[in-house]
């Protein structure tokens, strides 16, 4: 079983991952989903040992950061890390005596052999292909028999024999009751291995799919069904609050800076720096002062809020007052 329990990551002001929980069952296939950016692999990373966070990880009910917890977790990175210096089989060897387990030279061989890597012991690190490389990775995580397995973006690199071969791998491990985490944004790839979906959209997890409760829905649609939704909830919430926001703000800055910011093609100050200002004539019919504007743009200010009126549709016009 693999737990993750309210795991909270922050770069500097950055908050990449926020409170994300999330449970992959003994023996069942769990996919982490989610476009490029939407903090997967921090999860992954964090899981890993390799980042520090807040919250807490279990690996079969052990703390994942305890060495017994790492005895039993095998992790495929998505770009693998070899020695440069170190032939294949030194690789899959020094990993045999690190973690100390049983494991004899044949069935070494037969692992090397069903990833088409048998021809290619003598090799060293730095000689093989980014391919080759990812193959070494998941043959150096099965070697520990894992109790519990992750694979991030396995599948980026491989050739389709080899992507065959460990989707096979992968439904091996979870008959033997190997609890498997696999981070990807392949939709494709993973059609046919799920059980769980954890769907991930700037930091947080934003739906949880169960095979048995979805019947036979594709992924895809699955997938796009809840991002879409969520993107259009984000545009509603812009319309509603977002802008006022930036009014609200624009409104405090020329207040004490003097002046107003980024305009939208809406005729709606977003808030920003002056930069490359033209002077335009000062004064309008209102009585308001002129102001500045990038291109020449020519601009009045309509109330003493921060909304000003385009007399051009403009979008990116930086104003500030005269």
């Amino acid at each position: 079983m693999l737990e993750v329990q309210n795991l909270t990551k922050r770069y500097n002001k950055t908050l990449a991952v926020d409170n994300v929980s999330f449970t992959v069952n003994t023996g069942r296939i769990g996919i982490l989903l989610g476009p490029n950016g939407a903090g997967k692999s921090t999860v992954i990373k964090s899981i890993a040992g390799l980042l520090k966070y807040e919250g807490g990880v279990g690996i079969d009910g052990l703390p994942a950061r305890t060495t017994e917890a790492k005895k039993i977790f095998g992790y495929v990175p998505e770009l693998p890390a070899l020695f440069p210096n170190l032939t294949v089989a030194e690789h899959l060897e020094y990993i045999r005596r690190a973690y100390d387990v049983s494991v004899s030279d044949e069935e070494v061989e037969k692992l090397l052999e069903r990833f088409e890597m048998e021809d290619k012991k003598e090799k060293l690190g730095s000689e093989l292909s980014k391919g080759m490389m990812q193959k070494v990775s998941i043959c150096c995580a099965l070697l520990i028999h894992p109790r519990v397995m992750m694979l991030d973006e396995p599948m980026v690199g491989l050739d389709p024999r080899a992507i065959k071969e460990l989707k096979e791998v992968i439904l091996e491990l979870k008959e033997q009751g190997t609890t498997v985490l696999i981070s990807t944004h392949m939709l494709e790839m993973v059609q046919e291995l799920w059980d769980d979906v954890f769907v991930m959209e700037k930091g947080h997890i934003i739906a949880v799919y169960h095979r048995e409760e979805v019947s036979d829905q594709n992924l895809d649609e699955l997938f796009f069904a809840v991002t879409e939704k969520e993107k259009g909830e984000a545009h509603a919430k812009y319309d509603l609050s977002l802008e006022t926001d930036r009014r609200e703000s624009a409104e405090e800055k020329y207040q004490t800076t003097g002046f107003l910011g980024v305009c939208s093609a809406d005729r709606r100050l977003w808030g920003g720096d002056v930069s490359d200002v033209w002077r335009t004539d000062p004064g309008e019919s209102s009585g308001q002062p002129g102001v500045f504007c990038s291109g020449g743009e020519r601009l009045s200010v309509v109330s003493d809020t921060c909304r000003v009126q385009f007399l051009r549709e403009t979008e990116g016009t930086v104003v500030s007052k005269l």
